[in-house]
């Protein structure tokens, strides 16, 4: 399946542009199906597109909105997306969308995976839309290069162990991100295009997490990028 890319000259251009995007598909899902579940990343970018998604036109009581992955810490936390979310989107008539958190209050992601799977599991699949992010080392989500066995996971998130650059974290799982209509990927900047260009071309999924989106064909993908 062909991957579509658009590049602009400005980030603000470029975040008006998924912000669009994103909203006119969500809207299409309720119209032909009454509702639309989105998955969304966190990072710098988000805090560009997610303040103009929420300014889309549409019946946001009937959108679920949950995370791509998150850092096991506190929603009162700086470095929580479910606190970027809910700051950056959840707000005015999108303020009226549920929100489904992948953190628990368990006290590590591992023994809190069981009950994050029991929430995944009731919303509405295969998801309308994942909003992704990129790393500069080819990451999506919180699936690291050479990390794991995130690409045999059954479920549909995987436990991420803290390291000596990170901290804990729970993420969506190859298969959960492949689970949807449409992905949507922004990313800005010379090292990111990098990163994007090296995941075009053919190697392993482990070696570069990006792969499993542009190399799959079931899911149409669509980027937007910026210098």
């Amino acid at each position: 399946m062909a991957v579509v890319k658009r590049d602009f000259p400005t980030l603000d251009g470029c975040a008006a542009a998924i912000a669009g995007a994103i909203g006119e598909t969500l809207g299409h899902a309720i119209d032909r199906r009454g509702e639309a579940v989105l998955a969304l990343s966190g990072g710098r970018t988000p805090r560009h597109v997610l303040p103009l998604l929420a300014e889309q036109r549409l019946d946001w009581s009937k959108v679920t909105v949950t995370l791509v992955d998150e850092r096991w810490v506190d929603p009162s936390h700086p470095d929580s997306n479910e606190k970027l979310v809910r700051g950056f989107l959840l707000t005015g008539a999108a303020r009226a969308a549920r929100f489904v958190p992948l953190k628990t209050k368990a006290a590590t992601p591992e023994q809190g995976i069981d009950e994050a799977e029991a929430n995944l599991d009731k919303l509405s699949w295969p998801m309308e839309a994942i909003f992704l992010g990129l790393g500069e080392d080819g990451h999506i989500a919180s699936l690291f290069p050479g990390e794991g066995a995130w690409e045999e996971a059954a479920g549909r998130c995987v436990a991420v162990p803290a390291s000596d650059s990170r901290l804990a974290r729970i993420s969506l799982s190859a298969r959960a991100l492949l689970d949807c209509r449409r992905i949507y990927l922004l990313f800005a900047g010379a090292n990111k295009g990098k990163a994007f260009a090296a995941a075009l071309r053919p190697g392993p999924i482990r070696d570069h997490p990006l792969r499993l989106v542009l190399g799959q064909e079931k899911v149409p993908v669509f980027v937007y990028a910026t210098d």
